[in-house]
């Protein structure tokens, strides 16, 4: 019986941390990351930093937004299949809300200066987000020279060269097991 209550408050838990994760992340998965991080590493201590990165990168090579599968792992993780399904449905939730309210208003406030201008206030939070996302997985992805070589690599071949991403994950596959 303890147990179950343990479980259950684990998956409430979990549920709250990833309501607040949907509901004040702007600008998709990535901007996200700075505060799954802090929930689920600092908060509540589920994962190591280690743990972390590895389910960003099973998270980034799986189909489908960063976030949700994010969500569903750590979920996993935390509380099983059921900390899978509230994990993602608690991530989610806030935007599907926020979408339907707006789909409603949208028709009449699109062309008002008020909406450009809530727009224009959010879009430099977002790339600082995404910023601060990048800092953290590069100080826990950044092990030695070969990491730090196989990033820059990559990074230029995609950025410059316009590598499919799907490649430059095989490719960065490839230069792990060479390297190490």
């Amino acid at each position: 019986m303890v147990e179950a209550g343990v479980m259950m408050e684990n998956l409430l838990k979990l549920f709250i941390s990833f309501l607040k994760i949907g509901a004040f992340s702007f600008g998709g998965g990535y901007a996200m990351l700075p505060l799954i991080e802090e929930e689920i590493i600092q908060v509540h201590g589920w994962l190591s930093p280690t743990e972390f990165i590895d389910v960003l990168a099973v998270s980034e090579m799986t189909p489908g937004p960063i976030a949700i599968n994010s969500a569903t792992f750590l979920g996993y993780k935390v509380g099983g299949v059921w900390g899978s399904i509230i994990a993602t449905i608690a991530v989610v939730l806030p935007s599907f809300i926020v979408m339907s309210i707006i789909f409603h208003f949208i028709a009449r406030f699109k062309d008002t200066p008020y909406v450009e201008w809530v727009f224009s206030g959010i879009r430099p939070v977002v790339l600082g987000l995404i910023a601060a996302a990048a800092v953290t997985v590069g100080k826990n992805a950044f092990i030695d020279i070969k990491s730090i070589f196989i990033a820059v690599v990559l990074f230029y071949l995609v950025s410059f060269k316009r590598l499919n991403p799907i490649l430059a994950v095989v490719l960065a596959g490839a230069m792990g097991i060479v390297l190490y």
